[in-house]
Order: structure tokens, then C-alpha cells, then sequence
């Protein structure tokens, strides 16, 4: 979660967990999403995603060529219950058309322009977004058993996800103005989090947020967690990553301290990473803006979608002020002179 968005709205809740931390490591495991595995010389393995790239991580997926779909995360592949989650690449030689029969679906726009064809035609929603750079974008969520058509003539990149749900919110399309902005954090975690899908707009499982990390910035501090363990509740995650130059960069962090899991991942530009459990966080590198997609979804029905994290315990002193201790340079001069503060 960006919670960054869910902990805005009710008290956050601070850990119960075990102080003992093991030796971290790089855990990986196999999603299914990957074509095989390399053996290395020093005993360790990679794997390589479907354009033969190098992986070190099996919660990291890389897209695939277009037109299409280019993302596809099944709850089956990510070893969870919930979340399915897909970007699709859309021309007019190639529509994307769907249905889901027990699941609640939520389009999100990331750049184009196209349209939502909703049942048989009985509605037909315009989408058009230059960049997830430059301005907000209607959401079209769609209740089980809708069928849709994503079509367009320019070119359109979309987002669809799914959640599990039985059918007590109709049709409906989510305007930018109906989406609380909310500025969060402070000092080197300072970010904006849009609530695109978040209580109390209506879905019954899913959960989505934008959130918009200048460069060199952190999101999701302090870090936290929503596993269903610490006293959080239970939420499977995606998140979809956009940087703002090519050569771009950041680093996403799972981790438990109370087990020997420890997983980060450097994701690039339109790369995937999940969290399947575990305390994180993210950082954009100094050269560039991020921009991140969240899907959300798991135990949290209606109202309860408001429900917070669980947040680190010995990291939230910062809350209190966000630059309380930040050097000012330079720090040691030969004259004892300093700045520090």
C-alpha cells in the first residue's frame, strides 16, 4: 500500500513483532511467470523473464512486446487469492475484450486514447490520458459478470485488475474530481497519493492508488505491512512502476524480520513488483521522477477498505517531524566547523 493512502484515513496501527532480526537474503520464488532458471558458478540462481532478461527476483516482472496484453499477474502466478492484474497495449487491429464472472474489474487509462464498451454496447465510456506524468484520469469499475470491450484507433495502454466480489456495486465511471489528493510525508518521503478507487468510493474488495514520488524520495515510509500478521490486516498488492527518463531507476523492498525473507528489486520503467507479504517500502533514484499503480485486495470488504496498515514501530519517531536530524553539509571540516543542522 502507499499507506500512503489507506492509513490517511483511520489511526495507523503500530507493530507487534518480534525485535530479532535474522541475516537477510534474497528470497525468491517461482511465480510461473519466468521461461526457466540460470545456474550460477557460485551456487546462486537467476531467473530470466520472457525476453531472455535476466530476473533477480520472482515478485519482479518485466513487460512484454506489444500490442496486447503486456502484464499479467493471476492469483495463481503470484501464490495468492485475490488480485489479478494486466496492462494491456490496445490498436485498432487489437481490441481487448473481457469478462469476469465472480470478479469486480477496474480499468485505469495510463496513456492514449480509446473507449470502454460496456455489456452490448449499452455504454460506452471515453478514455483518454496523455501521460501518467502530466494529469489524472477517469476509472471505469465494472461488478462481476460485465462483459467489455477496450477499444481504440490512436493507441491506448490501459491497466485491468480484478478482485473477487458478488455484485452489490453497479456500473460506474470514476471521474478525477471525485479522487482525494492527498499529500503525505515529509522531508525525503514526501509524495502525493491519489485515492483512485479508495473507501469511500464504492468497490467491495479492490483498492487502488497513484502515488507520485519525486526523484530521490522514498514512498511507503515508514515501512509497513498488511499481511494479516502484526496485527494488519490482509491485503495481496501489486505495483505498477513509471519513471520519467529511460535510464531511470528504483528500489522496492519486502521484508520480515521474524522469518528469513528479505527481497529487494530494482525496477525499471513499466516493471511489476509484488508484495506477498512482508514490510516495504520504495526509493526513487536521485535522477528521476516515479510514479506507481497500486492494486489492493484481500480480506477488506465495503467500509472496511479503510482499514490502515501496520506500520514499523522503531521508524515512526520521524512522523513527529520529517527533517528533525538531517545533516546540513559539510558535516566535518578540519576546523571543527561543521554545519550538521
Amino acid at each position: 500500500m502507499p499507506h500512503d493512502g489507506i492509513g490517511a484515513i483511520a489511526a495507523p496501527g503500530l507493530c507487534r513483532r518480534s525485535s530479532d532480526r535474522p541475516t537477510p537474503r534474497i528470497s525468491v520464488r517461482f511465480l510461473g511467470v519466468c521461461d526457466t532458471f540460470l545456474d550460477r558458478d557460485s551456487g546462486g540462481r537467476t531467473m530470466l523473464d520472457n525476453g531472455g532478461r535476466a530476473m533477480t527476483s520472482s515478485s519482479l516482472i518485466r513487460p512484454a512486446e506489444g500490442p496486447g496484453r503486456i502484464l499479467h499477474v493471476t492469483p495463481e502466478s503470484a501464490g495468492w487469492a485475490n488480485v489479478e492484474f494486466g496492462v494491456v497495449e490496445v490498436t485498432g487491429d487489437a481490441p481487448w475484450s473481457g469478462v469476469q464472472a465472480e470478479r469486480e474489474t477496474a480499468v485505469v487509462p495510463l496513456a492514449g486514447q480509446g473507449r470502454v464498451i460496456v455489456g452490448d454496447g449499452d455504454m460506452a465510456v471515453e478514455l483518454s490520458r496523455d501521460s501518467v506524468f502530466t494529469e489524472m484520469a477517469r476509472i471505469v469499475y465494472l461488478p462481476p459478470g460485465t462483459p467489455y470491450r477496450i477499444e481504440s484507433e490512436a493507441g491506448l495502454r490501459a491497466s485491468v485488475g480484478s478482485a473477487p466480489a458478488e455484485g452489490r456495486y453497479p456500473v460506474r465511471v470514476l471521474e478525477p474530481s471525485e479522487m482525494r489528493i492527498e499529500i503525505r510525508g515529509g522531508g525525503q518521503a514526501y509524495r502525493q497519493v491519489v485515492h483512485s478507487l479508495a473507501h469511500p468510493l464504492p468497490a467491495e474488495r479492490l483498492i487502488l492508488y497513484e502515488v507520485y514520488v519525486p526523484r530521490g524520495t522514498w514512498s511507503g515510509w515508514p515501512p509497513h505491512c498488511h499481511d494479516g500478521r502484526d496485527g494488519s490486516p490482509y491485503l495481496e498488492e501489486v505495483y505498477y512502476f513509471r519513471l520519467d527518463r529511460p535510464e531511470g531507476y528504483a528500489i522496492h523492498r519486502n521484508w520480515r524480520d521474524d522469518e528469513d525473507y528479505d527481497d529487494a528489486m530494482v525496477v525499471t520503467d513499466g516493471d511489476v513488483a509484488l508484495v506477498p507479504k512482508g514490510y516495504h517500502t520504495s526509493v526513487a533514484c536521485p535522477g528521476s521522477n516515479m510514479y506507481f499503480l497500486n492494486y489492493l485486495a484481500g480480506e477488506l470488504q465495503d467500509g472496511e477498505r479503510r482499514t490502515p496498515p501496520c506500520f514499523m514501530a522503531e521508524h515512526t519517531w520521524i512522523e513527529a517531524d520529517w527533517t528533525a536530524g538531517e545533516w546540513g553539509l559539510p558535516v566535518v571540516t578540519p576546523d571543527g566547523s561543521g554545519v550538521r543542522e
